[in-house]
């Protein structure tokens, strides 16, 4: 009778071992399912190609691009003003009138439907020769915005950069997270094989195997939610490479985040003072308020204009002495003039722009302490991630030993499945540390660089 029971109930356990088994079959026939969807053709980008995709495809930095050749189109003398302006003109009037006149010895003489015409056609020359020096100071004005359109692009394009290199390291980081996953998932079928094992001849609990189960399952739905996240910094690694196809498959020829651990904070500094993008703007728009500043003292000079006109004009008389008059011939003028009063605005005007040049160079300072304090606090920043990478890796070691040595114990009886988990979470939890650490440094990397106006170094 105890010989049946022992039977019956082992033959139970076998039934529940079974379906579980069949339960694994259906999880890893959907797990196969998706893998095979992310198993797909991939483009092949290494970080260079994605930069140099970016920059000839990325609308923000064509736009811009599109923008500084508006101003080097500006940048003219005659746009400046120092050419004159030639125009051609013709026209053409008549009048139809009835005419009337008394004479004063009372006589009077009436005529009808008078028709006289004129026609003109000539060239005009205008050309302002001294207006204060405000051509000149136009003329360095408009340079000035060229310039600051090629440090804008140059911005522009510094940013692209850094976000595009973050997010393919990102890109790189969510793979080796997905690495990690898929180990843990294998970590978990083989402690669900072995509870199987021992379940089925009676030395593990239902409750050992339950556990087991959720702790697979558990790291299984990770893993899948992990795959999408890689999806997510595919399309937007696509996106702002500006691709045609935002969905396509990327594999990375990097397969390891390695930041640069040699990077010197003095020299950092010297560069950003020297080569920061948004200081040279700042420095430009300083440029600026002065040349308007000049603009406006050009008011306080006389100005001297210069017009030449060569023309023809016809008129035809319908009742007069003279029924036709025609005039060919030159005309010249020169004007001469200086403003003494204007209600007193263009004092205020220059006042006003004194203190927009103060204004400006009080931003400019303001610019150059905040991005000492980002500098500051970024590499800090970057030098505890350094630290944090060396603690890590080993930690990682010794957290491998450890799970070894849980494994052993746990196959051999000798450790609970919570105690397994529990070692297993830990080896998991270190090698994702280690990965945080790595990505953060190289976050900090490119955040330096960015800063200290070297970020182009990543395309050579």
């Amino acid at each position: 009778m105890n010989v049946r029971c022992r039977t019956k109930s082992a033959g139970w356990k076998n039934n529940k071992v079974k379906k579980t088994q069949r339960a694994c079959c259906m999880f890893f026939t959907f797990l196969f399912f998706v893998l095979a969807i992310h198993a797909q053709t991939h483009e092949i980008y290494d970080l260079k190609r994605c930069l140099e995709t970016g920059l000839e495809r990325n609308y923000d930095i064509r736009i811009v691009r599109n923008e500084q050749q508006v101003n080097d189109n500006n940048f003219t003398v005659g746009n400046a003003g120092f050419l004159p302006s030639l125009t051609l003109n013709a026209g053409y009037s008549g009048s139809l009138n009835d005419r009337n006149d008394h004479y004063t010895d009372g006589t009077s003489n009436k005529i009808n439907s008078i028709f006289n015409q004129a026609t003109s056609v000539g060239l005009n020359l205008d050309w302002t020769v001294f207006d204060g020096f405000k051509m000149q100071t136009e003329y360095q004005r408009l340079r000035e915005f060229k310039q600051k359109g090629e440090i804008s692009t140059r911005l522009a394009i510094e940013s692209l950069i850094a976000e595009l290199t973050a997010e393919y390291y990102n890109y790189i980081h969510q793979n080796l997270r997905l690495a990690n996953l898929k180990y843990a998932v294998e970590l978990s079928k083989e402690r669900l094989r072995i509870v199987e094992a021992h379940y089925s001849i009676g030395s593990k609990s239902r409750l050992d195997l339950q556990q087991a189960r959720v702790d697979f399952n558990a790291d299984s739905s990770k893993l899948i939610k992990q795959y999408e996240v890689v999806n997510t910094s595919a399309i937007v690694l696509n996106r702002l490479m500006a691709v045609d196809d935002v969905s396509q498959k990327i594999a990375t020829q990097d397969s390891i985040i390695e930041p640069n651990i040699l990077l010197d904070e003095q020299s950092l500094l010297e560069k950003t003072l020297a080569t920061n993008s948004r200081l040279l703007i700042a420095a430009k728009d300083k440029e600026l308020s002065k040349m308007d500043l000049k603009a406006l003292k050009s008011r306080n000079y006389p100005y001297l204009k210069l017009n030449l006109g060569y023309g023809y004009t016809g008129n035809l008389y319908d009742a007069a002495e003279m029924n036709r008059q025609n005039t060919l011939g030159l005309s010249y003028g020169l004007t001469v003039g200086f403003s003494i009063f204007d209600g007193m605005n263009r004092s205020r005007e220059q006042r006003n722009a004194k203190i927009m040049m103060q204004n400006n160079e009080l931003q400019s300072e303001q610019l150059e302490l905040s991005l000492k304090a980002d500098l500051a606090g970024m590499w800090m920043a970057y030098r505890n991630n350094i630290d944090l990478t060396n603690l890590e890796k080993e930690n990682l070691v010794v957290a491998h030993e450890n799970y070894e040595i849980a494994m052993e114990r746990y196959k051999l009886g000798d450790l609970s499945g919570l105690e397994l988990r529990e070692a297993q979470n830990s080896l998991l939890e270190a090698e994702e540390r280690l990965l945080q650490a790595q990505y953060n440094t190289k976050l900090c990397e490119i955040s330096l660089l960015q800063i200290s106006g070297q970020i182009t170094s990543y395309i050579g």
